[in-house]
């Protein structure tokens, strides 16, 4: 046998074996001398063999590939209980958040928050809104009514809301935190929640946004936005007024209502205000001029 059809021999003798699935080979002299006996008919023994080439085509084929799903088939993100709020009915949102408020409210992950609380606060208000209000933690008058943003802050609150043109029960208020921080020895008082009590109890407010896929919603305060986004090195008075963006979704830092309270003056007051009607016309609430001269000229 000549060079040229020995090299012929082992194309056809390798690509005989590669049809068949094997992907190595031993080229000693006795292989060699043995591709010589199939050349009188190299064809017919390929043809012999058609099967095991379609088979292997099979799944690459059109009819057989799958098409890419669409975004209403695309699997919820880990942190969702449900598909995202965006493309659920009124009736998958309400079962949906009656089902996370009930896993909140037997929560016990924290064994010394869960200790010293007297009640989770889950949350309140309209989840069809499109306005979300998120603060810190629960205060002491907080954790005794299992509601967020009762006490004087929270009456505060309600006037900003008021002052919107809205009302309490049209938006959705939450903490990063479901349970108040323990003070230890300490009858009164707040205390700011830890890293790591934030990062634990966080996947129920990320569940509570996914959910109400609101178009909007407003931190309020450092720590609300520190849950939100990580420990950040500028503090809320360098970030408020500035859009800040989570899952999509346009967050609007501002001052906490019990900042205000300590506040005398009206400028502090107006700069929250001034947030507020960024919120107001990214909603295409209504603005009257009254509104706009809110806390000017005092």
């Amino acid at each position: 046998m000549d060079y040229p059809e020995l090299l012929d021999a082992t194309i056809r003798h390798l690509e005989a074996e590669k049809a068949r699935g094997v992907r190595h080979v031993n080229l000693d002299p006795a292989n060699l001398t043995a591709l010589a006996k199939p050349l009188a008919a190299p064809a017919p023994a390929q043809q012999e063999r058609p099967a095991p080439a379609p088979a292997r085509q099979k799944p690459v084929s059109p009819p057989q590939s799958s098409p890419t799903p669409s975004v209403a088939e695309q699997p919820a993100p880990p942190s969702s209980p449900a598909p995202s709020g965006a493309l659920m009915s009124r009736e998958e949102k309400e079962r949906a958040m009656a089902d996370l408020r009930n896993r909140a409210l037997q929560c016990v992950k924290c064994d010394h928050l869960v200790r010293s609380r007297r009640n989770v606060v889950f949350g309140v208000g309209n989840i069809h809104t499109d306005l979300m209000f998120v603060g810190e933690a629960p205060g002491m008058d907080e954790d005794a009514k299992g509601e967020p943003f009762v006490g004087k802050a929270g009456q505060l609150l309600d006037k900003i809301i008021a002052a919107m043109g809205l009302q309490r029960q049209d938006v959705f208020i939450g903490n990063v935190l479901k349970c108040r921080p323990d003070t230890p020895g300490q009858r009164y008082g707040n205390r700011k929640p830890t890293p790591s009590e934030m990062a634990t109890c966080l996947p129920y407010l990320a569940s509570q946004i996914e959910i109400i896929r609101p178009k909007v919603i407003i931190g309020l305060g450092g720590t609300a936005l520190e849950g939100l986004f990580g420990k950040s090195q500028q503090g809320i008075t360098r970030l408020r007024g500035t859009w800040m963006t989570y899952r999509d979704i346009p967050v609007m830092p501002t001052f906490h209502p019990s900042y205000l309270l300590r506040s005398t003056g009206h400028v502090e007051k107006r700069k929250v205000w001034e947030d507020m009607l960024a919120v107001m016309e990214l909603l295409n609430l209504p603005i009257s001029e009254k509104q706009r001269g809110y806390f000017l000229n005092k």
